[in-house]
């Protein structure tokens, strides 16, 4: 029960400076140091990390100066308090995280300090170029049961579409698909095929792909694409 984590808990934040009280106005743990104005730290209770823990946490916040999320340590380290995600929307929050073992033991997760976010330049630049790249708006958000059409697919299926007729030498289709040598030596879907030295053809799955993606094909090649099937 949640109230076997209450004594460890107790213990922690009375070896902190802090008197401790159980079940005050609706919240699990109140401690109060004996400063003016004192400090208030709330913690919540709970076996396991839930949404509902995070709500109770998110709303004492308004009335206190620190709030720790208690959760019961899970065997063999598997519980979603382990979860570097969870780790991360508790410091995102400003919450504390502790996991309280059987013996007794208090393991402090995440420290309850303001969070300063590391921005990631490089995976922003992706997004950012992919969002660019990419001609309209192709692929549905929430889609999981199919490949994304990203800017590289769409300019992958305009090479293919230019080959339907015929074979081609990337150099050729440079001139209107700059990315064309890379995508052919690549290869990523395997939708091309080397038929001579600098040549390149259609595979078998280059002309079902084709038809597949033939919605997403500008309208002057959806014929070639037809030519292929």
């Amino acid at each position: 029960m949640e109230t076997s984590l209450y004594k460890p808990v107790k213990r922690f934040l009375e070896k902190l400076g802090f008197e401790v009280k159980g079940e005050i106005c609706g919240c699990d743990v109140v401690a109060v140091d004996r400063g003016t104005p004192a400090a208030v730290v709330i913690a919540e209770l709970k076996l396991s990390f839930t949404l509902e823990l995070v709500l109770q946490a998110v709303d004492r916040t308004a009335v206190c100066d620190e709030v720790w999320l208690a959760v019961r340590a899970s065997r063999r380290g598997r519980g979603r308090e382990g979860d570097a995600r969870v780790k991360k929307l508790c410091r995102f929050l400003g919450l504390g995280l502790l996991s309280v073992f059987a013996s007794g033991t208090v393991e402090v997760l995440v420290e309850p300090v303001p969070w300063k976010p590391r921005r990631d330049a490089k995976r922003r630049s992706r997004i950012v170029e992919e969002h660019r790249r990419r001609q309209g708006d192709p692929a549905t958000g929430g889609s999981t049961r199919r490949p994304i059409m990203t800017a590289y697919r769409q300019q992958a299926l305009a090479c293919a579409a230019a080959m339907a007729r015929m074979p081609a030498r990337p150099r050729d289709l440079k001139r209107n698909y700059p990315d064309a040598p890379k995508i052919l030596q690549r290869n990523v879907y395997g939708w091309f095929v080397k038929v001579e030295r600098g040549v390149y053809a259609l595979s078998g799955e280059g002309k079902a792909a084709l038809v597949t993606w033939k919605a997403h094909l500008p309208a002057e090649m959806v014929e070639m694409a037809e030519l292929a099937a």
